[in-house]
């Protein structure tokens, strides 16, 4: 029992910026600068009728998919797991996520089509899901929490999530790069609205399961950082690192 004590303990004081310059936090890093050039180019492509804007949008998505893909498989296969990575790699998650959440609402609203503008409300709750994860970690590292890196099913539901994303994005009625509507470079094929609205509620679905399956290990650290021991070992920490300050300077 002590020695899992320990480990946890060495586990939340390993320093945030050990180990920084590795492949997959540079693909973390990557991710993030993804986010607006995505948005800018979806945007161009839904408001500008330039089927070119809209291709590149696609791309970029799907860039960003396989470097998330990529980078968990990298950091275990050479052994570059950081605590900064830790946390870069579900920050880059979230606001991306994020973002597609919102471009596509925003895209679903504006539709001609009514089946899209009433469904566009779907979208809302991703967004709501991914705020609600962004600002739950964000206050768990205030208090010293270490947000658990993802776990299988959070790794399925952001795989479904792209793959559903991309697939609307290229196919889907009135929003998709390569869809039978005018400004299309290629006219190939369009998702039935049915389909479509089949594949974004199964990626809603595992998204929430994925979001619920953090619940037990989030309450375990939130229960252990403000028990007793949990308090006593945060406060000698911050004066150790006080007493450390004050003896540099």
């Amino acid at each position: 029992m002590k020695n899992n004590t320990e480990t946890k303990q060495n586990k939340l004081q390993e320093g945030l910026f050990d180990n920084v310059w590795t492949i997959p936090n540079l693909l973390s890093f990557l991710r993030i600068l993804m986010i607006p050039v995505f948005a800018v180019l979806f945007y161009k492509g839904q408001h500008e009728s330039k089927g070119i804007y809209l291709l590149w949008a696609v791309v970029v998505l799907a860039l960003s998919g396989l470097s998330d893909f990529f980078d968990g498989k990298i950091a275990r296969r050479f052994n570059q797991i950081s605590a900064l990575g830790k946390l870069l790699d579900p920050i880059a998650d979230k606001l991306t996520q994020a973002t597609i959440a919102v471009m596509m609402f925003l895209s679903f609203y504006q539709a001609e089509n009514p089946t899209l503008h009433l469904f566009a409300w779907v979208f809302l709750l991703f967004i709501v899901k991914e705020l609600v994860m962004l600002i739950g970690g964000l206050l768990m590292l205030m208090f010293g929490i270490r947000p658990g890196a993802a776990e299988i099913f959070g790794k399925a539901a952001t795989m479904i999530f792209y793959l559903v994303m991309v697939a609307v994005m290229a196919f889907g009625p009135e929003v998709g790069a390569f869809s039978v509507r005018e400004g299309s470079i290629i006219q190939l094929f369009t998702l039935p609205d049915t389909v479509m609205i089949v594949m974004v509620v199964i990626a809603l679905i595992m998204t929430f399961v994925a979001f619920f399956s953090y619940m037990p290990e989030t309450h375990r650290q939130v229960q252990e950082r403000f028990s007793p021991e949990g308090k006593a070992r945060a406060k000698a920490e911050k004066e150790k690192k006080a007493a450390e300050k004050k003896a540099a300077e």
